[in-house]
């Protein structure tokens, strides 16, 4: 309609300013949210504040004792594997990870809630100039004279927001910001956000610091706390965003926004009782909050408590009925199945599969038939575990559990030299997976090749040092080598 408006009066300023916000509001996001990182920004970050961190101050390494224990809660090769159920809005309307299509945050395209269009009713028309319109396209960002536009409050936000999130050039918004904040006498907190946000776009977190801190001294705000904790994890630094976020919870009472956050940021840092208790707390001030019940869903499941991890996957499922959409993620439906199968609830275990498979997209739909085929093995049925690994390698040629599992089959089998193959193939796909390297280990020691066996049971223990069987074949290969 502002379209059609325009081609009669192009120089209707209150319709530019609607079908700005229009535009907008299509592909307008939350950028509140924590947002991953691809390999380059990891590769190319320059804000880190150490190259060698302490343990438990960074969130690159965040403890060493921490991450041998997790390694034990990792799913191992035998052992079912869970699927959180949950997408943050971050990557919920995404198809892949940033780093397979090559986007940053000047090119992110999330789609998240519009804001609400201005109305024309009852207005004075005000006609523009001729800057405000361009050949072929809706808005000349390039062409613009901004200090016109930076005394003009109205339609200075709405051409700001227009090239933040439409546009998705930083550099000009971030002009328009900085002329607007001084023709505002630095008194306005929006055109210093807005500011803040450019900064951090285009990697000058000191910049978005300074006025995000500039914000809280006079107008105290949710968003803001959470976007300055969002700067802090971009320099490494997670005690400094833990006490931005606790400082936002004693100003601004309580946040589920807030204590989510703070959630995440210990999660990262693998503080698991901390993280616990702030989901336990967010679910007390929301029932109905879905990350919270996924995720205590999944530490439930990894703490070896498969029945109280079903009732909160079970709460989102009625979630998800009781939703407009009524249509739950094959992660969840394959979460339901695991819980069912531990829990020794067999009948209902395939059933949930069956569902799982049924709404499974390509990125998933090997971790699904791996947890069928592990689901095989735990009620005896060898041959259709065999099958079902098969289908995983079918998908996903890399996939080094399934490929470790079949070779354990052959061993079953007798076929040592297939089951060799196997092993070193799922040695290939997957460099952190200690059980290949242990299977071949045994496996060449049952052969008679001990130099074989010592290398490879030295690459399972370096992988996981607390490992018993192979501290167990080490000893005993260390006396046989002695020996000779």
């Amino acid at each position: 309609m502002c379209t059609s408006i325009l081609r009669e009066n192009p120089y209707d300023r209150a319709i530019w300013t609607l079908k700005c916000r229009a535009l907008t509001g299509e592909k307008f996001i939350d950028d509140t949210d924590l947002e991953e990182q691809g390999i380059a920004d990891e590769l190319m970050d320059d804000n880190s504040t150490a190259s060698m961190p302490r343990p438990g101050t960074s969130i690159q390494r965040p403890g060493t004792s921490l991450q041998q224990t997790n390694l034990t809660m990792r799913p191992a090769s035998h052992a079912g594997r869970p699927m959180s159920g949950f997408v943050r809005p971050s990557t919920q309307q995404r198809n892949g990870p940033p780093s397979s299509r090559g986007e940053n945050l000047t090119t992110r395209n999330k789609p998240g809630s519009s804001r609400r269009p201005m109305t024309a009713l009852g207005r004075q028309v005000r006609l523009g100039t001729a800057s405000m319109v361009a050949e072929g396209v809706f808005i000349d960002v390039e062409g613009l004279d901004m200090r016109k536009y930076a005394s003009e409050p109205d339609i200075a936000r709405a051409l700001c927001e227009y090239i933040v999130y439409h546009e998705h050039n930083p550099r000009k918004a971030l002009e328009l910001c900085a002329l607007a904040t001084q023709s505002c006498k630095f008194e306005d907190w929006w055109w210093k956000h807005r500011l803040a946000k450019c900064y951090y776009t285009l990697g000058l977190f000191r910049e978005a610091e300074q006025q995000f801190r500039s914000i809280l001294r006079t107008t105290p705000i949710v968003d803001v706390y959470l976007e300055l904790g969002k700067v802090y994890l971009r320099l490494d630094q997670p005690k400094n965003a833990l006490d931005i976020y606790e400082a936002g919870l004693e100003v601004c009472g309580q946040s589920t926004a807030l204590s989510i956050a703070m959630a995440r940021t210990y999660d990262m840092l693998m503080d698991e009782s901390n993280a616990l208790l702030l989901y336990k707390k967010v679910l007390s001030l929301d029932p109905s909050n879905v990350e919270a019940t996924a995720c205590l869903g999944a530490h439930y499941f990894y703490g070896g408590q498969p029945e109280i991890a079903l009732r909160f996957y079970r709460r989102l499922l009625s979630f998800t009925q009781s939703s407009s959409s009524n249509h739950a993620s094959a992660e969840l439906w394959n979460n339901v199945g695991l819980c069912c199968f531990y829990s020794s609830q067999y009948d209902m275990a395939l059933p949930c599969f069956h569902n799982a498979l049924a709404s499974a997209a390509d990125s998933t739909m090997s971790d699904i038939w791996y947890n069928i085929g592990h689901v095989a093995v735990g009620v005896g049925d060898l041959g259709l575990a065999y099958q079902c690994f098969k289908v995983v390698i079918s998908i996903d040629p890399t996939h080094a559990e399934a490929l470790n599992n079949i070779g354990v089959l052959e061993v079953r089998k007798g076929n040592s030299n297939d089951a060799a193959a196997d092993f070193a193939t799922a040695r290939k796909g997957d460099d952190k997976v200690f059980e290949p390297c242990y299977n071949g280990a045994l496996l060449a020691y049952k052969k008679g090749n001990f130099a074989a066996s010592f290398e490879l049971t030295s690459k399972s223990l370096e992988i996981y040092p607390d490992h018993e069987d192979s501290k167990q074949l080490m000893k005993n290969l260390k006396s046989l080598l002695a020996a000779q």
